[in-house]
Parts: structure tokens; C-alpha cells; sequence
């Protein structure tokens, strides 16, 4: 059989290494390439293009709400919002929210939204904590150019308040 896209799984959006420890979720993009993919012959063309480009996210805010009991509880959210660049140019921005779905172990339910100049597109990922040393969030769905985005993007941390994406889009 041809080669067929990667189904992309998600599995966590990488946080922090513990509780106490940011939640930073960035992006900024730099287009690393553009392959086309060999797919059954039932799949559409447009279903063919993965494109891949690498992102960076440096931290503007981020607040944490204690919404419940006093301390960390289900319900309780980490807001985050980022500057998008690519090649030292701003070029869009990225938020998210995280909401505590579990403690003890913890877990936090995270949507983001990617804004650049060509639309928007939004992922999601239900986050472990502690965080492996890469996550990938699910594309879910987008606006603009990004109207049929699905996908993954893979989020590594690079320090406190900085992350590198690389987005796997395929639309």
C-alpha cells in the first residue's frame, strides 16, 4: 500500500513539569516544508498536502484562576496568552486555556487558538501532569485559509516563557 498521512493522535499539550511549574504554550511560525503524501485513491486531493512549519511563542500573560476551593481544584484554569514570530517577526499570536479536570493525579483540559495573517485554527489536548518533554495538541478545526485544518502541532518547551511548534496542517 502507498504511504499514508500520519493520523495524528492527541496526547497531551505540554505544560509544566509539575503543578507549580507554567503552563507556557507558544508559537511563531517559520515554514520548514511542504510534502506531498501518497494516499489511497478514495482520498481526495486536497487531503494530500501535509504542510509543516515550525513555530515560535513567547509569552505575553498568563494568570491563574482559583475558581473553586481555595488551592488548586477541578475547574480552576491557567489562561495564557503569546506573541507568534518567525525568523524574529512578530507574525500572530496564540491563547489558550487549561482547566483542572483532575488533581490527584493532575489533569488539565487545554483549547488553543493559533492566529496568524492567513485565518485561525484551534487545537486541543488533554494535558498530564507531569509533562513529557514534547506533547501533541490535535488541530481541530480552523477559519480562513485554515476553514478544513486538521492535524497535530508538536509543542516543546524552550524555557519558561517560550515554546517551539512544529505544525503538521493538512487542508
Amino acid at each position: 500500500m502507498t504511504n499514508k498521512l500520519k493520523n495524528a493522535k492527541v496526547r497531551y499539550l505540554s505544560a509544566a513539569a509539575g503543578m507549580s511549574a507554567a503552563l507556557v504554550c507558544g508559537v511563531a511560525i517559520a515554514p520548514l516544508a511542504s510534502a506531498d503524501t501518497a494516499n489511497p485513491v478514495s482520498t481526495p486531493a486536497a487531503e494530500k498536502r501535509t504542510q509543516v512549519f515550525e513555530l515560535v511563542g513567547k509569552q505575553t500573560s498568563i494568570a491563574d484562576l482559583d475558581l473553586g476551593q481555595t488551592g488548586i481544584s477541578p475547574g480552576d484554569q491557567r489562561v495564557i496568552h503569546e506573541d507568534l514570530y518567525r525568523d524574529g517577526e512578530k507574525v500572530g499570536d496564540h491563547s489558550v486555556i487549561c482547566t483542572y479536570t483532575s488533581v490527584d493525579p493532575a489533569a488539565l483540559q487545554c483549547l488553543g487558538t493559533f492566529s496568524l495573517p492567513e485565518g485561525q485554527f484551534a487545537a486541543q489536548a488533554l494535558l498530564h501532569l507531569p509533562a513529557p518533554s514534547y506533547v501533541d495538541v490535535g488541530i481541530t478545526g480552523g477559519s480562513g485559509d485554515y476553514s478544513t485544518a486538521r492535524g497535530f502541532v508538536r509543542t516543546v518547551p524552550a524555557g519558561e516563557t517560550e515554546r517551539h511548534f512544529t505544525v503538521h496542517l493538512k487542508r
